[in-house]
C-alpha cells in the first residue's frame, strides 16, 4: 500500500522575483546544523531533505520510526523561532495552527527566493459562444469592487480519455489566472452556469486558502463556501451542472 503523505503547508505567493540560492547549491553543513536542532526540538530521529518547489514549502510524513522532513532551502535560514515552528508543526499535539501563521510569516517574508513559476501559455478569452472578459469584468465590478485582479481564457482542448468527472474551471495562485473548460462554450451552456463558475474561481483569490486543524489545507474555506451561496444563481447553476454532467463529458470526448 501505497505510504500517505503528511500534512503540507503551503504558500501561493503573489510576486516572484529571480532564484537567489540555487536548491542543489545548499550548504551540508547548515542542512546538519538545522536536522540537528530540529530532532533536539522532536526527540526523535529527523530525516531531513532540502527542495526547490515552488508551492509546498513544508512537508513531512513518519516512516520506521522516523521523522521524513521536506522543507524549502529558504528554511537553512531559520532562527531558533521557526525552527521551533516547524518541529511544533510536524509534532503530534502540539500548538500546530499557531506554527502555521509563524512559518507563513516566514514564507512571505522570503518569497523573493521562491522559483518563478513558468510562464503561462497564451489563452484566449473570448470563445465562439462566451466572452470570458465580460463576464470577468462584469462579476468582478459587481461582486467584489473591482478588486480582482487575474487574466482568464479558455483552456486548450482537453485529451481524448473517458472520464466521469469534468473540471470546470480552475485558478492558478502563482500566476492569478483563471482558465474554462471549452467544453463550456456551447451554445446549450446558460450564461449564468459560465458567470457563476468563474465568480466561484474569482472567489479563490478573494477567500485564500487557509491552514485548518491537523495542518490540512483548506482551500474552499467557510468564508468562500458563504460567498458562493450567496450568488443568485447558486442553485441553479449547480442544478444545471448535475443534470447535464453526460452532455458536457461526451463533449469532452
Amino acid at each position: 500500500m501505497p505510504r500517505r503523505p503528511g500534512p503540507q503547508l503551503q504558500l501561493f505567493t503573489e510576486r516572484r522575483e529571480p532564484l537567489r540560492v540555487a536548491a542543489r547549491a545548499v550548504d551540508e553543513q547548515r542542512v546538519e546544523e538545522l536536522r540537528a536542532r530540529l530532532s533536539s526540538r522532536l526527540g526523535e530521529p529527523v530525516v531531513l531533505s532540502i527542495h526547490d518547489n515552488r508551492s509546498t514549502m513544508v512537508s513531512y510524513r513518519r516512516e520506521q520510526g522516523r521523522l521524513a522532513l521536506r522543507v524549502h532551502h529558504m528554511f537553512l535560514a531559520a532562527d531558533e523561532a521557526i525552527t521551533a515552528a516547524l518541529a511544533d508543526f510536524a509534532a503530534p499535539r502540539r500548538g500546530r495552527r499557531q506554527a502555521g501563521r509563524l512559518l507563513d510569516a516566514f514564507i512571505r517574508r522570503h518569497q523573493s527566493v521562491i522559483r518563478p513559476p513558468r510562464p503561462m501559455a497564451r489563452m484566449e478569452p473570448r470563445g465562439r459562444v462566451h466572452d470570458l472578459s465580460r463576464i470577468f469584468h462584469a462579476l468582478n465590478e459587481r461582486y467584489f469592487a473591482g478588486a480582482i485582479e487575474a487574466s482568464i481564457g479558455w483552456s486548450r482542448a482537453p485529451l481524448r480519455r473517458r472520464r466521469r468527472t469534468i473540471k470546470m474551471g480552475v485558478y492558478y495562485h502563482d500566476t492569478r489566472t483563471i482558465r474554462v473548460h471549452p467544453a463550456l462554450d456551447h451554445p446549450t451552456v446558460p450564461g449564468y452556469v459560465v458567470e457563476f463558475i468563474v465568480y466561484h474561481e474569482m472567489l479563490h483569490q478573494a477567500c485564500p486558502a487557509e491552514l485548518g486543524a491537523g495542518g490540512k489545507k483548506l482551500v474552499h474555506t467557510d468564508a468562500f463556501r458563504a460567498r458562493e451561496r450567496a450568488h443568485p444563481d447558486h442553485d441553479r447553476a449547480l442544478g444545471w451542472e448535475k443534470a447535464n454532467l453526460e452532455q458536457l463529458l461526451a463533449r469532452r470526448r
